[in-house]
């Protein structure tokens, strides 16, 4: 099995498979009677044929090391994954290689960090680390097909 190892999550690094959503700096404006700053427009969110659905996940924790055996693909829309509870997430992503997921790259999430995955992009499952985590979650909402799975006929091995 081929280890890979987690890497900080970065707008920089993370840039080829979605966006980091994050308060880097000042607010681009200030809002309702200057009591409230607004960081504006930090995703590129896609929906392609369908319309925007928000959606509520709760997910199991997971532990390292992680075993990654599983990739996924949303081929009409992007996927945000925005955090309610502060747990750290392992994402995983990896370009495509004709049709199926190339070499994946492992990342760990900070608190007060969320993703938007972009679409048609390999990710792994949602694998919160260390505790269970709620989350939002912002996506395609249509009645056409949107998920492509494929599974490793050898996993990965995700540590430190």
């Amino acid at each position: 099995m081929t280890t890979l190892h987690l890497q900080p999550l970065t707008a920089a690094a993370f840039a080829p498979f979605g966006d980091v959503i994050e308060v880097a700096g000042e607010a681009d404006k200030i809002i309702n009677q200057g009591m409230c700053g607004r960081h504006h427009d930090l995703a590129a969110l896609d929906f392609g044929p369908g319309r925007a659905g928000i959606s509520l996940f709760d997910a199991k924790a997971r532990a390292l090391p992680y075993t990654l055996d599983l990739m996924e693909r949303h081929p009409l829309g992007s996927q945000a994954f925005i955090p309610l509870d502060n747990v750290p997430m392992i994402v995983t992503v990896a370009p495509d290689a004709d049709g199926q997921p190339g070499t994946p790259q492992a990342f760990l999430s900070q608190p007060g960090q969320s993703i938007n995955i972009h679409r048609n992009v390999w990710h792994g499952v949602l694998a919160p680390l260390g505790a269970a985590g709620r989350y939002v979650v912002v996506d395609h909402i249509s009645d056409l097909p949107n998920l492509e799975e494929h599974w490793f006929e050898e996993g990965y091995t995700i540590q430190n």
